[in-house]
């Protein structure tokens, strides 16, 4: 056999079994450091202790390794299981995916990994979720499915248990909350419809008793229309008993039996704003010829509908990201203030809207 060959062979071997079992110490080595320094610089909460010129090289020399640090003998020493419990309401709703993409992707970057539980807003299942990621020792929670008034978050939250709101929020406002501007959101789609000529323009929100973003969504209707010297009263409001599609048509129908003829509604989400699209078919009337429909979410494939439907964008992603952030600033101890942060929504003009 050549020398080639056999150097070939060495190198081939070298880069199989024993790099998969590659250990901390040997990625030291091959920095020329010690061994607690290589697992600082390989720490996401304690990288910050040693230079970025060291920490450039253990990163070259566990990627020459192929060393990966193993999660559980690392929690074992540590005491934590760098795991974090999410909540979400509905994973089959376009809204939450990117949002759970989010914080995926936000906690990824420091070694937490997320624990995902679908609650069907039923809050007996969610109460066993969350005592189910309890025992596997998460960290914290960011939960997505929070009602206005929600026993568990008050329990947890007196508890100590690290979490952050996401998406809705509690009226006590005692937990720190990441969630959309809803007034600023509906303002933009009442101020747009009013631009087109609008003045007959109908509300169909989400269950306001229950959700903040349907309570948010509401007042700032109202609030638009006052400000546009229009009537927002009573009849041409109707909430859906949930964001879905049958429970906006229900309601929306509900409305137009009722004798109002607005030329235009305002949708508590898109879900809401297909149902409203199919009761105005129902009686014979189009959108947007005879009534103009603004959505709200701008959810996935929105721009597919037949009319494209206008909707109010919010940030899915950047939502999850910030939620993850603040979660995890808030597990290092930072802050002690519950605090709400607003992220600005945007709205999307489509074909579902034209001047009267």
């Amino acid at each position: 056999m050549d020398a080639a060959v056999c150097n070939r062979l060495h190198n081939d071997l070298r880069m199989t079994p024993d790099h998969a079992q590659s250990t901390l110490r040997d990625v030291a080595r091959i920095a020329g450091v010690n061994v607690a320094t290589a697992s600082r610089a390989l720490s996401s909460d304690r990288r910050g202790m040693v230079s970025p010129e060291t920490a450039k090289r253990v990163d070259e020399a566990a990627a020459e390794l192929g060393y990966r640090a193993n999660p559980i003998a690392r929690g074992l020493k540590t005491n934590r299981s760098f795991t974090i419990g999410v909540l979400v309401p509905d994973l089959t709703n376009p809204l939450y995916p990117p949002i759970v993409r989010g914080i995926d992707d936000a906690l990824a970057r420091v070694g937490y990994t997320p624990l995902t539980a679908n609650t069907d807003n039923d809050l007996e299942r969610e109460r066993t979720s969350f005592e189910v990621l309890r025992a596997r020792r998460v960290e914290g929670f960011v939960v997505a499915s929070a009602f206005r008034e929600h026993p568990l978050i008050d329990e947890a939250l007196a508890e100590g248990v690290p979490l952050v709101l996401s998406l809705r929020r509690i009226d006590a406002g005692t937990a720190w909350t990441v969630c959309v501007d809803e007034r600023a959101g509906i303002a933009q789609a009442v101020d747009h419809l009013v631009a087109l000529g609008h003045r007959e323009i109908a509300h169909i929100g989400g269950p306001v008793a229950e959700m903040s973003t349907a309570h948010e969504r509401h007042i700032g209707f109202l609030a638009s229309m006052a400000v546009a010297g229009l009537n927002g009263t009573q009849e041409l409001v109707r909430f859906a008993a949930a964001f879905t599609i049958e429970d906006g048509r229900v309601a929306c129908r509900e409305l137009l039996e009722s004798g109002a003829r607005p030329t235009a509604i305002t949708a508590g989400n898109d879900l809401i704003a297909l149902g409203c699209s199919d009761a105005i078919a129902e009686i014979g009337l189009r959108c947007p010829e005879d009534v103009s429909i603004v959505g709200y979410n701008d959810m996935p494939l929105a721009d597919r509908l037949a009319p494209p439907l206008t909707s109010v964008q919010i940030p899915h992603y950047e939502l999850g990201v910030r939620s993850a952030e603040v979660l995890l600033d808030r597990i290092a101890g930072n802050g002690s203030i519950p605090r709400t942060e607003l992220l600005a929504p945007q709205l999307v003009v489509r074909g579902s809207t034209r001047a009267i």
